[in-house]
């Protein structure tokens, strides 16, 4: 910030600049590393950032240990390189440069003359939805090759917008078309679900309806740990398809009532108490998205509460979540964006809802709550 416009925005311009001037210096930084007392902190800022040059090499160590299978191979056991090598089919020396490069980021590490899965590795493969997003990132990374054409046709158009199709042509699909949406959201939505229903006395209603609730993963998690509530899901009718079938398979047939439907141009079913919105919101631009909350409040009853549960924007601890990652996938997905919690909840004012409230969650991280009263 150069000096003469940082007047201009009073003491905290003013300490910026100061501020950047410093660690702009090469003399500051030679001096920062040298001294004893500085030179923890300069190291770590120092790895903070080579981090941030080198995290898409990151990315594509994690994508090939998740394209090749290695750590579903490791959770067997320890193995030598040259197994591993035969097993995922890579020359030894090309397995012995992807090891070394997983165990770095704590994926793999080395035990005696073999190879054992990281806590991170393990960590990963107990949330099974992150692999799945992995697996389908080199679309992304595609549309972000050129991330300036990105933001300059402001998004969509790319790789990512036409996997997604359904999503960016405002909800139309048939079934071949949803399919690949639908499984990914149902495979990624176990860490969301228990979040979410650990943060909400979801037992204080009689009915709940997950409007776009998929294939009906979130819905499932609810009918275990709440026993007496009565469900719908209400989506597109080819997604409703595949959320009958589950919930048959799960015995929850006589509990569960599937509406078909487009969230944004049909009326909602009513006589529900409670109306989940989870992951939905941040998929949809502002316009659809505020037609969507309005559409909830006129389908709830008056003292009604509509809960809603995805990744916000400027979180604490957790704001490259949001206003990153969400930020620009959802721009390449070409529908949606990453709102704070304060934007969320001033739509939910503009839609009609009397009051509103943020709802704590153990991991901010992956998923913020609010819930909202007609």
């Amino acid at each position: 910030m150069h000096s003469s416009n940082a007047q201009n925005f009073g003491w905290r311009g003013r300490w910026i600049a100061w501020r950047n001037r410093i660690f702009g210096s090469e003399r500051f930084q030679r001096f920062a590393v040298r001294f004893p007392l500085t030179r923890p902190i300069a190291r770590r800022r120092a790895r903070g950032l080579f981090d941030l040059v080198a995290g898409f090499t990151y990315s594509q160590i994690l994508a090939a240990c998740v394209q090749t299978g290695l750590l579903d191979l490791l959770a067997e056991g320890p193995l030598d390189t040259a197994t591993i090598a035969t097993r995922i089919d890579l020359p030894p020396a090309g397995a012995e440069r992807l090891l070394r490069g997983a165990a770095a980021l704590g994926l793999v590490e080395p035990i005696a003359n073999a190879w054992a899965l990281g806590s991170d590795g393990a960590a990963l493969r107990g949330n099974r939805g992150i692999a799945e997003m992995v697996a389908h990132h080199h679309l992304l990374y595609a549309d972000l090759s050129d991330p300036v054409a990105l933001l300059r046709r402001g998004g969509g158009g790319g790789q990512l917008s036409r996997h997604w199709h359904y999503a960016e042509s405002s909800g139309n699909g048939d079934a071949n078309a949803v399919a690949a949406y639908s499984a990914l959201m149902a495979r990624s939505q176990p860490l969301i679900a228990a979040q979410a229903i650990d943060c909400y006395r979801f037992d204080r209603h009689r009915r709940l309806l997950d409007v776009g609730g998929g294939e009906g993963a979130f819905l499932e998690s609810v009918a275990a740990r709440v026993p007496g509530l009565e469900l719908g899901l209400f989506d597109l009718p080819a997604v409703g398809e595949r959320a009958r079938m589950r919930f048959d398979s799960a015995g929850l047939a006589a509990r569960t009532t599937v509406f078909g439907g487009d969230f944004l141009n049909d009326s909602l079913p009513m006589g529900y108490d409670l109306i989940s919105l989870i992951r939905v919101l941040h998929d949809h631009d502002d316009a659809p998205a505020l037609a969507l909350l309005r559409n909830v409040h006129a389908a709830l009853p008056v003292g009604g509460t509509l809960f809603i549960a995805e990744p916000m924007a400027r979180t604490p601890g957790a704001e490259p979540v949001g206003d990153a990652y969400f930020g620009f996938y959802l721009l390449a997905m070409g529908s949606g964006r990453a709102r704070s919690s304060a934007e969320i909840r001033a739509m939910l004012h503009a839609a009609g809802f009397s009051r509103s409230r943020p709802v704590a969650t153990a991991m901010p991280l992956t998923t913020s709550a609010i819930v909202a009263t007609r």
